[in-house]
């Protein structure tokens, strides 16, 4: 019962970041997944326009984060695919 506390404590303050997005993407069909012909782009427009044709536009979200930020940022602005970073993060970039 203390581990399931302390484990739900660790995820709720932020301690425990989830794997890099590019691991949960490439297990479904390499980079190819996010990459044309498996190198990024050099704007990462094809990236992003990839972000978009799996999960929507960012008007599209329920939360209020990413209706925000329609046409403001693109995916690639707030998530890091290649590293362990939480998007909150981020936002210190621009706030």
């Amino acid at each position: 019962m203390l581990r399931v506390l302390g484990l739900t404590f660790l995820l709720l303050s932020g301690y425990v970041y989830a794997e890099p997005i590019a691991d949960t993407h490439t297990e479904m069909s390499g980079c190819e997944s996010c990459h044309m012909g498996g190198e990024p782009s050099a704007d990462l427009a094809h990236e992003n326009a990839a972000c978009v044709d799996c999960h929507g536009f960012l008007k599209e979200f329920a939360d209020e984060t990413h209706i925000k930020h329609d046409d403001v940022l693109e995916c690639s602005s707030c998530h890091l695919a290649h590293e362990e970073v939480s998007p909150s993060e981020s936002c210190v970039n621009c706030h």
